[in-house]
């Protein structure tokens, strides 16, 4: 039997980089592509530093001090984690058999007018700057 969502124990394997049978691909294509995509990564980046700075929060100290030794290294994983979500992404999409650059489909689509604008005006781009319509910084 096929399902096309997986079911709580897989999503949780998913969200940290267990790889879903074939079947789930159109789901993994538009969880890691589709329209909040990036929002979804950073609630899912967000979880695992508070279960790690949380044992912190039981030695005896001062508020300011549970802050002053959690928040600066809770920051920081977020921030890394919105640096790297397109590098997430892409790798858990190849991951999957998919293609990478589904990731820019939305941002294509925004900007679609843009590249119609230029195409009017100069005409199609030359097969040379093909490899510019790639964002994937190691391809």
């Amino acid at each position: 039997m096929a399902t096309d969502r997986p079911s709580l124990v897989q999503y949780i394997g998913y969200s940290y980089g267990r790889r879903l049978p074939s079947s789930m691909s159109r789901w993994v294509a538009e969880d890691l592509a589709a329209q909040g995509a990036v929002r979804r990564h950073m609630i899912r980046m967000a979880i695992p530093p508070l279960f790690v700075l949380a044992p912190l929060w039981l030695l005896p100290a001062s508020l300011y001090v549970h802050l002053e030794m959690t928040v600066p290294i809770y920051i920081w994983s977020l921030l890394m984690a919105l640096a790297l979500n397109k590098v997430w992404r892409r790798h858990r999409l190849a991951q999957h058999g998919l293609d990478p650059n589904l990731v820019d489909v939305i941002n294509r689509k925004k900007k679609a007018h843009i590249d119609e604008a230029y195409a009017r005006r100069f005409g199609p781009r030359p097969e040379s700057a093909q490899w510019q319509s790639n964002s994937n910084p190691f391809h």
